[in-house]
């Protein structure tokens, strides 16, 4: 028998619905695998195993009935612990949550739930998810599969962990300045960061509205088009037929996002192109200096308006937060306004400039993280190191967050470093179309 920890979402649902595959059976199965897993209390914060089993009988009943919803219908699934769970603790990995027990489920669940999806539990992430490295010495720092002693890439740590270790087939988790990005890449896994607004955001824990969106960690790019549909309750992209390589033009971003790369990223991206141009697709480099200034900006524009979702919550209690988290809250104290303003005028043109600028590609590739997963000893000496790693880890993914569009990471076939396909918003059927039409190459897969 297929071990099912290992297989892809959509392969258990088609097992599903060829009668293979028991979804009770299946969700017992990942439920003894996180309860043996020793990694599991750094993965997942709570499982909800009475309401998995309970979706899962009906997803059996539905089954035997034939009138399944979809091809992933009687799955389980993994989500990251600032998604509603009714009934069940959602604390965003903060002591400031804890014991907040929300009433209903988040959107995003509900439509899952209506999917047939089943709930596994919550995951581990980085405080309040503003940061990109999932360092949580508060609740728990999940481990990297690449290297145990090393930053999972946040904020949705745990849900990566949770895909990549096995104990769970897909995770939702969510994207604000790369959260679900660099994760799945120090992860090995494919990641979608969806447009601001595509999916709801009603029942999820906020960070900052104008950048917080909602997307999944998994092992294929098929299951990431299949979960944007369950999580938005409409159909998914349609992967067949997908266009060949050949004939591509994907346009390589040279502007901020190449500098000071790490070696060994940078070697893997070069493979990556290089392998796309050796099936025939046209590598464009270009440069984009009007991305500087929205850069240079970010940190305010992030800041204020995270400072001023949590001022209240951090200054009654700030001794609860690590460190260097609440330091990055209250580097929103201080910008004047008419900063934040005129910052946020210039982004929105900047946005008009790419869109025009980049109209002729089918989609623009990036490198996702400039460097590999440092040591979580390193990181926990604080100071300047903790927030230059966490800057530097984080840029190439925020530039995605401030152009605003859907991007797919994809992994290549070095560990932890991956590529970006990077769409225009709203456009997530057209990348994931593409990303499936090169997934294998940039892997390195024959």
């Amino acid at each position: 028998m297929a071990d099912w920890t290992t297989m892809s979402a959509a392969d258990l649902g088609r097992g599903i619905g060829a009668g293979e595959i028991d979804p009770v059976a299946l969700t017992e199965t990942y439920l003894d695998a996180i309860r043996a897993h020793a990694f599991a209390p750094r993965i997942y914060a709570r499982l909800t195993e009475d309401r998995a089993l309970a979706e899962a009988e009906a997803a059996r009943d539905r089954a035997r009935l034939g009138l399944r919803r979809g091809v992933l219908d009687g799955v389980p699934i993994s989500w990251k612990d600032l998604y509603d769970t009714a009934g069940v603790a959602t604390e965003s990995g903060s002591a400031l949550l804890k014991g907040r027990v929300p009433a209903r489920d988040a959107e995003v669940l509900r439509n899952a739930t209506q999917a047939g999806l089943v709930c596994l539990g919550k995951t581990h992430m980085s405080e309040l998810a503003f940061s990109g490295l999932g360092l949580n010495p508060v609740t728990a720092t999940s481990p990297c599969v690449n290297d145990h002693d090393a930053a999972p890439g946040g904020s949705s740590s745990g849900a990566a962990a949770s895909v990549a270790f096995g104990p769970a087939p897909a995770g939702i988790g969510s994207d604000t300045g790369g959260s679900v990005r660099l994760p799945a890449c120090w992860n090995d896994l494919v990641g979608l960061k969806t447009t601001v607004g595509r999916l709801p955001l009603t029942g999820v824990v906020p960070l900052i509205t104008s950048f917080d969106t909602v997307g999944p960690l998994c092992r294929t790019v098929e299951d990431a088009a299949l979960l944007l549909g369950a999580l938005e309750g409409a159909p998914a992209p349609d992967l067949r037929n997908p266009r060949p390589v050949k004939g591509l033009r994907l346009g390589a971003l040279q502007t901020v996002v190449l500098d000071a790369m790490e070696e060994v990223p940078a070697r893997a991206y070069r493979a990556a192109l290089e392998r796309l141009e050796g099936e025939g697709a046209e590598i464009v480099p270009f440069d984009f200096p009007e991305i500087e200034a929205p850069m240079d900006a970010s940190g305010m524009l992030y800041s204020v308006e995270a400072w001023a979702t949590w001022r209240e919550a951090i200054e009654a209690d700030p001794q609860a937060m690590f460190q260097p988290i609440r330091e990055r809250f209250e580097l929103g104290k201080t910008p004047a306004a008419a900063d934040f303003v005129a910052a946020w005028k210039r982004l929105e043109e900047v946005r008009l400039i790419w869109a025009e600028r980049t109209a002729g590609f089918d989609a623009v590739i990036v490198p996702t993280a400039p460097n590999l997963p440092p040591k979580v000893e390193m990181l926990m000496q604080l100071g300047e190191t903790f927030a230059k790693a966490n800057l530097l880890t984080l840029r190439n993914t925020r530039l995605g967050n401030l152009l605003g569009g859907a991007i797919v990471h994809l992994p290549s076939d070095t560990p932890s470093c991956g590529v970006s396909l990077m769409a225009p918003p709203m456009a997530e059927h057209r990348v994931l179309r593409l990303a499936a039409e090169v997934e294998s190459t940039v892997r390195g897969v024959a």
